[in-house]
């Protein structure tokens, strides 16, 4: 048995900070099902949004936030966030983060601005800035006496005491996968947080990674934990749309420096659906451009920023410009073919402002919580934010109490299983999976929709679950295994909003309510 202080499961900017920040004072693991930098956080291009010019201010963020997340942020969780965004900058800055700088800003780095916000207030390096923040984190990690990096780990559940029938309700760790070895280890450890990433793996189009599963909101879930606002699921209106892409992103930031949408016609579509037009929040686009694929019959609609100079597009895009041409598209000359794909959760597991849990010792941090920040639709670059924000709140939690005694854990236990003959169940139910939440629980829904999805997908749950019951756990069973659960409470969430709001869409329920309120799922009183 592994032993730890505290065990951080993922190894995003959230992980990384909390990593960072608690090995002053703690004997800390990250452990992280591919390598260290494989997370979303460094698939982040646009920046991190914070108040850090003189003609922006706190109130402004907050009423921009608050605005974008249509009515259901939390207040109080939001103004905190916002209140921490400027120490959370200047410690990226002391740990050496390129910021993009420009001496001509009273602050000394380039502000950018992107949908939904009043102000310039998004610091960034280039169009790269997870990639850049994560390297400079990743090295000061890799450098630390007092964290120990476990790649190729997949977290199988948390270890509680329910689980134990011990008495109370405490984490004392994880059951790990090594999938290099194929072998369960048992890791212990007085805290352990949750910052897995959202569940964008979901959906057959999608901005993220590989590893963005939903494993966190799956574990809590089955440990007992609240889970809220599933069925707000941002799509990224602009998804590079080519057949050798693979779910390359096009900044926010283009539009937020004058990028125009287009139909193939070059007629411009957005102020017919918002007089923010481009600037109007995701999920405002990503309704627009669904709206006339499906009316006009299109694969794609068209993002122009070719009118601005090839060299400003060089300095300010050059990974998305240098991507783009790698594929034939040269945008200082023509338009970028894009699509809506399945982007961020802006729901997850309930945690409080000190990024506490319903269990105790468990911790959730970024995409996989809810703090109650996004509302019914997260800000642009409102995101890597929250990271920030709530790991030092989760630091200054954990650091503030006594050490959990912890008891001994028993070893996995796999006597009872035998090797799987078929992997084709695994990966026909993922692709099913994918394609019918794609089809049912996307941008638009209606009851039907969302209905015929609960159908399928409990047919799944039972074939998986006999699977996982009788056959030697792997990988892509345990990411099956998590994303069906996430779209049983992504549906079952959907299905209990009767109204449209933020990123939830549906022609059912096309009103809004007077009186909203987050949708909480309880385990227990699920059914």
């Amino acid at each position: 048995m592994l032993r730890f202080d505290t065990l951080i499961i993922g190894s995003g900017l959230a992980g990384l900070t909390l990593a960072i920040k608690l090995a002053e004072q703690q004997k800390v693991a990250i452990i992280t099902k591919k390598s260290l930098l494989d997370g979303a956080s460094g698939w982040a291009q646009g920046g991190i949004a914070a108040v850090l010019s003189a003609d922006d201010s706190l109130d402004a963020h907050v009423q921009d936030t608050l605005t974008a997340g249509a009515g259901l942020c939390d207040e109080a969780a939001t103004r905190y966030v916002v209140e921490h965004g400027k120490l959370s900058i200047d410690w990226l800055i002391e740990q050496g983060v390129p910021f993009t700088k420009d001496s001509s800003s009273g602050m000394g780095y380039h502000l950018t601005r992107e949908g939904g916000h009043s102000r310039r207030r998004i610091i960034h390096a280039a169009d790269a800035t997870g990639h850049a923040v994560q390297e400079t984190l990743a090295t000061r990690v890799l450098k630390h006496p007092n964290i120990t990096v476990l790649e190729h780990h997949m977290s199988v559940d948390l270890i509680t005491s329910k689980k134990l029938n011990l008495p109370g309700n405490f984490c004392y760790g994880v059951y790990a996968l090594n999938t290099a070895s194929d072998e369960v280890v048992t890791i212990a450890a007085s805290n352990t947080i949750l910052a897995t990433g959202g569940t964008g793996k979901v959906y057959l189009y999608t901005t993220n990674p590989d590893t963005a599963t939903g494993d966190g909101i799956a574990m809590a879930w089955r440990a007992g934990c609240r889970i809220a606002n599933m069925e707000f699921i941002q799509f990224h209106p602009t998804c590079l749309y080519h057949p050798h892409a693979k779910s390359f992103l096009i900044s926010e930031a283009v539009r937020g420096e004058g990028g125009i949408l287009k139909l193939p016609d070059g007629k411009r579509f957005m102020p017919n659906h918002d007089e923010r037009a481009e600037l109007a929040p995701r999920d405002v686009v990503a309704r627009a451009i669904d709206f006339e694929m499906k009316k006009h019959g299109l694969d794609c609609v068209y993002l122009d920023i070719s009118h601005q100079p090839e060299k400003f597009l060089q300095e300010h895009f050059p990974n998305i410009y240098a991507r783009c041409m790698d594929l034939g598209i040269d945008i200082s000359k023509e338009a970028i073919p894009v699509v809506p794909a399945a982007h961020y959760t802006c729901g997850g597991v309930v945690a409080d402002i000190h990024a506490r849990t319903d269990v105790k010792n468990l911790y959730a941090v970024g995409e996989t919580s809810y703090s109650g920040l996004h509302g019914a639709n997260r800000l642009a670059s409102n995101s890597l934010l929250e990271c920030l924000v709530f790991a030092d709140a989760a630091v200054k939690d954990i650091l503030s109490k006594p050490r959990q005694n912890i008891p001994k854990l028993p070893a996995w236990d796999e006597s009872r299983v035998t090797d799987a003959d078929e992997q084709i169940v695994i990966s026909h139910n993922w692709a099913e999976l994918r394609h019918f939440m794609w089809d049912y629980v996307g941008i638009v829904r209606t009851n039907k929709r969302l209905q015929r999805a609960q159908h399928r997908i409990q047919l799944l749950q039972d074939e998986i679950n006999e699977y996982y019951a009788n056959f030697h756990i792997s990988s892509d069973l345990l990411e099956l295994r998590n994303l069906v659960m996430n779209a049983e409470l992504i549906v079952q969430s959907a299905l209990l909003r009767h109204e449209s709001r933020g990123l939830h869409s549906s022609k059912d329920y096309p009103d809004l309510q007077t009186n909203p309120q987050p949708t909480i799922l309880t385990p227990g009183n699920y059914r």
